[in-house]
Parts: C-alpha cells; structure tokens; sequence
C-alpha cells in the first residue's frame, strides 16, 4: 500500500526531472562554442532558471500530493547574487528537496562538492555536471600514507574544479555530520549530543580552502520533522506532514580564510572548537523544537 500511495509523486518527480533534463544539456553543450564573458554569463542565467523551475516543480507535487507544509524561521537570505557557505544537519534524504525549496531563487543554486565517480549517476549525475557542481576525488588517510606525495593533490583538484565558478555567485552546500543521523550511528560514534552526530570539520574546512575567498556569509540550517526521521519514500507517499526549518545568518570568521587544515594543527584545533560550538548551539535549538511538538 505504501507503494501504492508513493507511485503517483514518484512519477511526477520522474517526469519533472526528464522535462528539464534536455534542456538543461542542450545549453550545456553551447558552453564550449560560447566563450565570451556576457554570452558565458546569460547562458549560466538561463540553465539556472531550468534548475530552479525543476525545484518549482517538485515543490508543487511536494505540497499537493506529499501534503508536506514546511514552516521557516529565520532570514532566507540576503540576495540570490550572494555567494555563501550553507550548512545543515543531516536526517534524511528528503532534507536536500526541502532545503532546495525553501531556498530557490532566494540564494544562489545550493552546489554540492561531489565525488567525481557519481557524474555517471544516470540523469541527475550529468544535469550537475551542466550545473558546474564541483566533482572531487579525495584519497582516504591509507591512501596518503602509502603515497605521501599525493597529499595535497585533493585540494589540487577541487580548486581547479571550482575555477568554473569563479566570479559567479554560489551556495557550496555541506552536510557536516557527513551522513544521516540515526541513533546506532550516534552510540558508535558516543556523540557528545542529543540529536546530532559529530560534525566532520575537514569537509567544512576543505571548502574554505577552495573557495572560502568568494563566500561573504554563513547559512547556518537546523532542520527537523516533529513526526520522526522520514524516509524518502514516506515523503512519495503524503506522510511527511510538517518539517521545520530554523536558520541562523552567521559570519566565516576572517582568520580561518586562506590556511592549511591539514598542515596547519593551531589552526585545526581552532576551526574544530568553532565549529563543536556552532553544534552545541544547534543540538539545544534541535531540543527545544522536540519539546515544542511533544508539548
């Protein structure tokens, strides 16, 4: 039955993301013949208004078929031409669809850093590709210490993958716990909160060193379902009711712009303690929201 009742949005998802797709690739195609800076900058206009019409799209058949009213709190942001830093705690695979909508067309296209093997996701894979998401390839600890002169060559990449976006206004987007919350994850982890698993500061870090130049603020997003943790498919099916969405405009601290995370342990331990506040003070806003819905 849950199948059955998730069929129709599915559908609907599936069609919104085939009608924008073509589009979307065709004018990618131009990029190469196009090169000057005007014709380079009305062609990203355009492709950005097919991604945020797809987003449009899946937030009609979110509310009228998913029946998902989300509540928002807080400044969405100050100009979709101001390039910033987003980051969020991480529930469920309905949070990026929510942030998405909560956020299009009043910040840049939320851009996520993505490992270079899932530009052959079918569809989606390529459109982020049109979209100059950046695709990274980062070895593992194991791989560095069997071949020390590979370090740096991550941040290497990425910031030659980032060269595209160079002078266009974006919203590098990052889960910092690194994955979806669940309590078997939080007791292997002996996470120190309640709500939250402990935040991975390297990927945080790693997009500073890459772009951490072009980005003026911080987009601070606690998200949560007073219903319980939803899985993708309840959000097809009309059982995802209400989500709430607090947010919190924050500063990039100036000292943390230009330097070495991994060389660098003053300033790991620096950026780490900065950022274990930043989710202090989002696991006791995560608490007060549960007290809310229990109430």
């Amino acid at each position: 039955m849950l199948f059955l009742r998730a069929l129709p949005a599915g559908l609907l998802l599936v069609l919104n993301t085939l009608l924008w797709c073509w589009p979307l690739l065709a004018l990618a195609l131009l990029k190469p013949l196009l090169r000057t800076a005007p014709l380079q900058r009305r062609l990203r206009r355009a492709m950005g208004g097919i991604a945020a019409a797809w987003i449009a799209g899946n937030g009609l058949w979110m509310r009228h078929l998913g029946r998902c009213r989300v509540r928002v709190e807080g400044p969405l942001a100050s100009g979709p031409d101001d390039s910033c830093l987003v980051i969020s705690n991480h529930q469920s695979w309905v949070d990026i669809l929510v942030l998405q909508g909560v956020f299009n067309r009043r910040l840049p296209m939320l851009r996520f850093f993505l490992k270079r093997e899932l530009i052959w996701l079918p569809v989606i894979g390529l459109c982020c590709w049109a979209l100059d998401f950046p695709f990274m390839q980062r070895h593992s600890r194991a791989y560095l210490e069997r071949h020390p002169e590979k370090r740096g060559e991550d941040l290497a990449t990425t910031r030659r993958a980032c060269a595209r976006l160079r002078g266009v206004p974006v919203a590098i987007f990052n889960f910092v716990e690194g994955t979806r919350f669940s309590a078997a994850k939080q007791r292997d982890q002996q996470s120190p909160y309640r709500h939250l698993l402990r935040p991975r500061a390297g990927g945080l870090a790693f997009a500073l060193d890459a772009m951490g130049e072009q980005l003026r603020g911080l987009v601070d997003v606690t998200l949560h379902y007073p219903d319980g943790r939803p899985r993708f498919v309840d959000l097809l099916a009309g059982r995802v009711r209400r989500v709430e969405v607090r947010i919190e405009a924050r500063t990039i601290p100036e000292e943390f712009l230009g330097r070495d995370y991994a060389g660098d342990e003053a300033y790991r331990l620096q950026f780490q303690q900065w950022l274990n506040q930043l989710w202090a003070a989002k696991d006791a806003r995560l608490q007060a929201l549960q007290q809310a819905a229990e109430a």
